[in-house]
């Protein structure tokens, strides 16, 4: 095998990751709108209110997360990899505001 080097080119994967982590948020933006919009449309109940404040929550979560990932991604050519407690706390924002939008749809 060739000489491998210590130092790695990046390329345009930052950008790359930067953007998908936009479109991932504006997925989870839509996905919250559109779920707190079915839960309110036949009338404001206590259970509609309340998972529209669990969707809302989980969406600011992950805004927050995933706003600190693209600052990070967009100051450096090389950033450092995602720290294990953020990746996971972003994932269990995804999916458990999947769920919650799915059960105000439902």
């Amino acid at each position: 095998m060739g000489g491998v080097s210590g130092d790695r080119d990046p390329g345009l994967q930052p950008e790359r990751t930067r953007l998908a982590w936009r479109r991932t948020t504006l997925s989870g933006t839509v996905a919250a709108v559109l779920g707190m919009k079915a839960a309110l449309h036949g009338g404001a109940s206590v259970p509609a209110i309340a998972a529209c404040v669990a969707c809302g929550g989980l969406w600011l979560g992950f805004l927050v997360l995933a706003h600190q990932r693209i600052r990070v991604l967009a100051s450096t050519t090389a950033p450092p990899a995602l720290h294990p407690r953020r990746a996971t706390a972003a994932a269990l924002c995804t999916v458990a505001l999947a769920v919650c939008a799915a059960a105000l749809v439902i």
